[in-house]
């Protein structure tokens, strides 16, 4: 018989590999480095998205039909909203010329802030509130019900397929819309300063004639199309890369307005100082 296997008597255990602690200030960096890391892949969905327009096969049918949707639900809303704006910028100005007494300028004063800043800003914030915001949900849906992995995997690239056509829509609209809302304030701001502040027609034309010039118009124009640009890559953006499932595909949809937002006017307060360094005023 063999003989029993001694029994080793109980103790502390023998000791082993310590486990890797967690450094106390790693988890930190990570944090603050995280919304770089998002500014990075924004920006780099930018670049792949400018690269990507120049590539064939232009998807005509899909970019026809992202235009007309953009379209759809963003007219209307536009050329209403547009009316009180118009409205409201007409009716401060007027009583801030009155006061300073050059009545006489308002035209001129109301119809240069309505197309400059306005008007570009209406139609952006339209788009990413209505358009840029179904955008980003049906991709955030095709990216949880991994449709956009099996076009990877079918060779198909999703940016060129799906992002670059609802890009060139958001801007194309965004261009397109701009002079609608430019014609529709200025219109506004004209009725109610001749009806409700006694303005002449004549003094109206006149200031406007002698203040505005056609940069104005390019200007408001280049915001438009910068404008649309970013609302189409953040709603995109988002879409592409959404978190927890279905649920976090309605937090990336919100998350994408609310984004487009702060850019736009950060946007919009550069590309106005630029503008006002390069363009003498006229008369000037």
């Amino acid at each position: 018989m063999t003989a029993p296997l001694p029994v080793r008597p109980p103790g502390p255990p023998a000791p082993g590999p310590a486990p890797a602690e967690r450094a106390p200030g790693r988890a930190a960096p990570s944090r603050l480095l995280a919304p770089l890391r998002q500014t990075g892949h924004l920006f780099a969905l930018a670049l792949t998205v400018a690269r990507a327009v120049f590539r064939r096969p232009f998807q005509v049918r899909e970019f026809v039909e992202q235009f007309w949707f953009v379209a759809s639900v963003t007219i209307l809303p536009a050329a209403l909203v547009s009316i009180p704006f118009g409205a409201v910028i007409a009716l401060q100005v007027g009583s801030l010329t009155e006061q300073l007494g050059a009545q006489s300028f308002t035209g001129g004063a109301s119809v240069l802030a309505v197309i400059q800043q306005a008007s570009p800003l209406i139609v952006a914030l339209l788009i990413a509130g209505a358009a840029g915001s179904a955008i980003c949900a049906d991709l955030g849906s095709r990216k949880i019900r991994e449709e956009l992995d099996a076009m990877e995997v079918m060779g198909v690239s999703p940016v060129q397929r799906l992002v670059v056509p609802r890009v060139l829509a958001t801007m194309s609209v965004a261009v397109l819309l701009n002079g609608l809302v430019s014609v529709v304030g200025t219109l506004g701001g004209y009725f109610f300063n001749v009806i409700m502040q006694d303005g002449t027609p004549g003094a109206y034309l006149a200031s406007f004639s002698a203040l505005a010039q056609l940069p104005d118009l390019y200007v408001g124009e280049l915001k438009a199309l910068v404008f649309g640009f970013i609302a189409g890559i953040v709603a995109a953006y988002r879409g592409l890369n959404p978190r927890g499932g279905p649920k976090g595909v309605g937090d990336a949809v919100n998350q994408s307005v609310v984004i487009t937002f702060m850019l736009l006017f950060a946007v919009n307060m550069v590309l106005t100082a630029i503008y006002l360094q390069i363009v003498p005023p006229k008369g000037g």
